[in-house]
């Protein structure tokens, strides 16, 4: 079986951001799909073992700022191959609070969405978390990046906590 057809599907990418105790985290993701038109509700798949996880599950909310093809590969790994746990990421990123609490991040983003979680999944590994959207905004009409931009022209990895990691032996 050739798992990199799995690659074929398309993927954006963000940052899902949460918050808990008055402290934020967020990592970079790419799945994220919305599932209903009416409410507007989309579903997140987070590992389970990403601090993330653990912000959203205690806060009941999360954040996704659409990055745009600005985004560079320093600026994604900030997010994406460092530990919350580790590093304060929102270190020197342009930021707001949305009206949930969780951080919505500015940089490098073509828009943003805040959503409650209503629901979620064990997936194994991950747990997909429902969300209805409470709050949303257009911030520029720059091309949102996609996942095979993020691997073509940024040249960037998936880590091994992400839904479409695939072990470089299979």
């Amino acid at each position: 079986m050739d798992l990199n057809a799995l690659r074929s599907i398309s993927y954006g990418l963000y940052i899902i951001s949460s918050v808990k105790d008055g402290r934020f985290n967020g990592q970079a993701a790419n799945a994220v799909l919305q599932v209903t038109s009416e409410p507007q509700v989309v579903v997140i798949s987070i590992n389970k073992n990403n601090l993330t996880h653990e912000y959203i599950q205690s806060s009941k909310c999360f954040s996704v700022s659409v990055l745009n093809t600005d985004a560079d590969f320093k600026f994604i790994g900030g997010f994406g191959f460092k530990a919350g746990r580790d590093v304060y990421k929102f270190e020197g990123i342009n930021y707001k609070v949305g009206v949930t609490g969780a951080p919505i991040v500015l940089d490098n983003s073509s828009a943003w969405l805040e959503f409650e979680v209503t629901g979620s999944m064990d997936v194994g590994t991950h747990t997909l978390f429902i969300g209805k959207l409470v709050d949303a905004e257009v911030l520029n009409d720059k091309e949102p990046m996609t996942y095979a931009y993020y691997h073509k022209v940024v040249k960037g990895k998936s880590p091994k906590a992400a839904p479409t990691y695939i072990p470089t032996d299979k």
